[in-house]
């Protein structure tokens, strides 16, 4: 009788605990009707607006912020409900040029990885990625 009444409790416990929804954000908190609405026109409104970005590239003067919201109710019922990633591109003068906002699962992002860096390992020979920094070097000069 006690073993049936502490299996009970234990089968109501997953039951009642097992099918609770638990929504997680990732990155910047940006609310839903600020994802439609990005009116912005320079560095102090996307401050005030969405805080300090998640990322800045002061080479091209770009601020990126990313959010993603998911859903789990258990470990095999996992659902992404958007993922974004918003790039602000700045002039000199702090104000706002250009906006992209990309859509991370909709969107195919190898389109974004295009350009390539290049590898001169690959295009050197078998002896000279073994022997690499011995003999003259590219000139022609001795080392």
């Amino acid at each position: 009788m006690k073993f049936l009444k502490i299996c009970t409790i234990i089968l109501l416990t997953i039951y009642i605990f097992g099918c609770v929804e638990k929504t997680t954000y990732s990155g910047k908190i940006i609310a839903d009707s600020d994802l439609t609405n990005l009116k912005l026109v320079n560095k102090t409104d996307l401050l005030s607006k969405f805080g300090e970005p998640s990322y800045i590239d002061n080479i091209q003067n770009k601020y990126f912020y990313f959010t993603e919201k998911s859903k789990k109710k258990n470990f095999y019922n996992n659902k992404i409900v958007y993922s974004y990633l918003f790039v602000f591109e700045l002039d000199k003068n702090d104000n706002i040029i250009q906006t992209d906002s990309i859509n991370l699962l909709t969107q195919d992002i190898a389109k974004y990885n295009k350009i390539v860096t290049p590898n001169n390992i690959i295009e050197r020979g078998l002896l000279e990625k073994i022997f690499g920094g011995v003999g003259p070097d590219q000139i022609g000069n001795s080392p």
